[in-house]
């Protein structure tokens, strides 16, 4: 029993090292050490230059990894914020969204045929500490974006039985 216990808190402990990057160092770790900490990403851009930029989605967190050209660990942000929302803008394509925001939830996908509208959905803890999302709507013919919104889990009727919709702004 003992054992159990200590192998499921080194997992537990993996784990949470894994979700957000925690251990990596800038100019010091490599890509390799990214990939084995952090796992694949979701995607990933290569640049001219020969750096990268990885996209690695974690729930109400996406975290964008930037590579330098050769290879070293430059920095990791969580882009889900109203900052980075703020950057996009009518017009945008899809590839543009996805440049800046990373994947959406699959789940979080829909179309309105009527309005020959796609809905992209990203949830993210707000600066009030709420569970929110944020909304990418495009015109389903064009695929540029139209507009964006935000609504917290609270204005959509998403909260537990207590009406609880706190989240957590950990990395």
């Amino acid at each position: 029993m003992k054992y159990l216990t200590a192998m499921l808190t080194v997992l537990l402990l993996f784990a949470c090292a894994a979700y957000d990057g925690r251990g990596l160092k800038p100019k010091e770790s490599r890509v390799e050490d990214v990939l084995r900490i952090m796992g694949d990403p979701a995607m990933q851009w290569h640049e001219p230059d020969g750096s990268r930029q990885l996209a690695y989605p974690r729930g109400i967190h996406t975290f964008m990894v930037d590579i330098s050209p050769d290879g070293r660990f430059e920095k990791i942000e969580n882009i889900m914020h109203m900052k980075t929302f703020a950057r996009i803008k009518p017009g945008m394509t899809k590839s543009e969204v996805l440049r800046i925001l990373g994947p959406s939830d699959p789940s979080g996908t829909a179309y309105f045929k009527r309005r020959d509208e796609l809905a992209w959905e990203w949830r993210y803890c707000d600066e009030w500490n709420v569970a929110a999302r944020f909304e990418v709507l495009f015109d389903g013919t064009k695929e540029t974006v139209r507009s964006t919104m935000t609504l917290t889990d609270y204005q959509l009727g998403l909260c537990g039985p207590d009406g609880d919709c706190v989240c957590s702004h950990a990395k």
